[in-house]
């Protein structure tokens, strides 16, 4: 396991503490977490991403996403379709999953939509008003400057 030294980044940043916490949990939830289903993460345009997941087989009644605070979990659960099955090779893994993805602040999951075997959920970050860059008046000077400005 890697360990990193955060005190440069403390002594030139303020609110960043948690970036620690929020590191040392990725790391072990990817130590420990399986590799299936394969997956991509696509970034669409500067704050629109796709999650993009491989699961053969499965139906959207089998599925189960939801997103709560800042994480996003995936959850197949394949039903018991009742038949037996004597494999010879059984290369296509339908098994029940989970899979969980850290969101950062912000980021939405816009929709998602299930298609020949390919689970895609999209999502985007919407920053508040509050969070967008505005400037700042000195002495009330930048409003003055505003409304006097040529049309």
């Amino acid at each position: 396991m890697r360990n990193f030294d955060f005190a440069p980044l403390y002594r030139s940043t303020i609110g960043f503490d948690h970036l620690t916490s929020l590191l040392d949990s990725v790391t072990q939830r990817e130590q420990s977490q399986p590799s299936y289903p394969p997956y991509n993460i696509e970034l669409l345009s500067k704050d629109k991403y796709r999650i993009t997941m491989a699961i053969a087989g499965f139906v959207d009644e089998e599925l189960q996403i939801q997103s709560e605070q800042r994480t996003l979990t995936v959850r197949g659960k394949k039903a018991d379709d009742g038949k037996e099955r004597n494999f010879l090779h059984q290369g296509i893994a339908g098994r029940d999953f989970e899979r969980v993805f850290q969101l950062a602040d912000h980021v939405k999951v816009t929709s998602a939509s299930l298609e020949n075997g390919l689970l895609n959920i999209d999502l985007e970050r919407e920053l508040p008003e509050a969070m967008k860059p505005r400037q700042i008046a000195i002495n009330g000077k930048l409003a003055q400057l505003l409304d006097n400005k040529p049309a």
